[in-house]
């Protein structure tokens, strides 16, 4: 396939969670940031991807126009494979993970939407066939900080039906309240961004392993590529998970040959896209290591999240639990409560709404 144009757009929409604003890292976070890219053959087919790009959004969509964007233009691509490690050789001096890589993720996303489209099939057939075609998600919740309010949002979730819940929380007095408001009802999983001291999450673990279904840790400690300290913590009684700031299928099998988690995180927006979400599932099927891809998105990421997490039989899918202001993309018609039915469209499926992306779309 031969490559027409190369487009990228910064889409800002703001988000209500029912809670105060959130900080995480040094910045406050009310607004979804979606780098959203458009490819076009000279066919006239169009492919959709996403590349990450909260709080660095900017940056991001940056080196797609200045170092993607001139070498895809004009270029005929026949394998995608070959074309993003070309890519990540041509670019590595600008740093291998990080910023450059979610850049080639999202142009990536966009050009296996493109040929998936070009041979009138969805996404996930690409793959191999598959007979399932619906995946239920968990409902993740932001970092709320207090048992008052983060028990509050855990009831409302559960009267949605949501039977996974997750939690973005480090003070245990917030999980334990969390906890007990749900009483069994769901499963419960705490993601720490990296939020403990090895020793303070040694004892976080053990006393959680004495809670009733805790499906497991995420990032517990940093730095998250700390492969053997995550290691240390396995075998407590809780599963550990990492991987959301993991970059290509080399970090993922270098962290899966050290046994640094029961659970890998790809995010498909951040770690190379497709391409490198592919080969990371398929290692983690040679050492039966459980994927649970990170998807906080409402874009092309969550859709190619979708498509990916049932072509590799992905154990549960993340679910943002927010409400934006507008939905980049209208899921309605293959959403179900936390259930989502992949349909037989080509590609991922669904396009987003122009009318949102002209409404939302950031002056740069």
């Amino acid at each position: 396939m031969k490559i027409r144009s190369v487009q990228v757009r910064v889409v800002e929409i703001p988000f209500e969670d029912g809670g105060p604003a959130k900080t995480i890292t040094p910045l406050t976070w009310h607004s979804l940031e979606t780098v959203l890219v458009r490819v076009e053959d000279t066919d006239g087919n169009v492919g959709w991807g996403e590349a990450f790009g909260y709080f660095i959004a900017d940056a991001t969509a940056s080196v797609i126009e200045a170092r993607i964007k001139p070498l895809l233009e004009g270029a005929e691509i026949a394998s995608i494979e070959e074309w993003n490690r070309r890519t990540q050789q041509q670019l590595h001096l600008f740093g291998r993970y990080g910023i450059t890589t979610f850049a080639i993720s999202g142009v990536d996303m966009a050009l296996w939407d493109l040929l998936a489209k070009r041979r009138r099939v969805p996404l996930f057939s690409v793959f191999g066939a598959s007979n399932k075609r619906t995946l239920t998600t968990y409902a993740s919740l932001v970092r709320y900080g207090t048992p008052e309010m983060a028990s509050s949002i855990c009831a409302q979730a559960l009267d949605e039906g949501y039977e996974d819940i997750k939690l973005h929380e480090a003070d245990m007095r917030v999980i334990d309240a969390c906890h007990r408001t749900v009483a069994g009802r769901a499963g419960i999983s705490i993601d720490v961004n990296c939020g403990w001291e090895r020793d303070v999450a040694r004892a976080n673990v053990d006393a959680l392993a004495k809670h009733d279904r805790i499906t497991w840790v995420e990032e517990p400690i940093f730095p998250p590529e700390d492969f053997a300290a995550l290691a240390s913590l396995r075998a407590r009684g809780v599963p550990i998970a990492a991987g959301e700031n993991w970059c290509t299928e080399v970090q993922f099998r270098h962290a899966m040959d050290a046994g640094a988690v029961d659970y890998i995180q790809p995010s498909v927006s951040k770690v190379g896209g497709v391409t490198e979400f592919v080969n990371i599932a398929r290692e983690a099927q040679k050492r039966d290591v459980g994927v649970l891809p990170h998807s906080p998105y409402f874009g092309p990421g969550f859709l190619a999240t979708l498509h990916l997490a049932i072509a590799f039989s992905t154990l549960q899918l993340e679910y943002l639990y927010v409400k934006p202001a507008a939905e980049l993309i209208d899921l309605s018609s293959i959403r179900r409560g936390p259930a989502f039915d992949l349909l037989d469209e080509p590609g991922i499926g669904l396009s987003p709404d122009e009318a949102v992306v002209t409404r939302f779309v950031r002056a740069r």
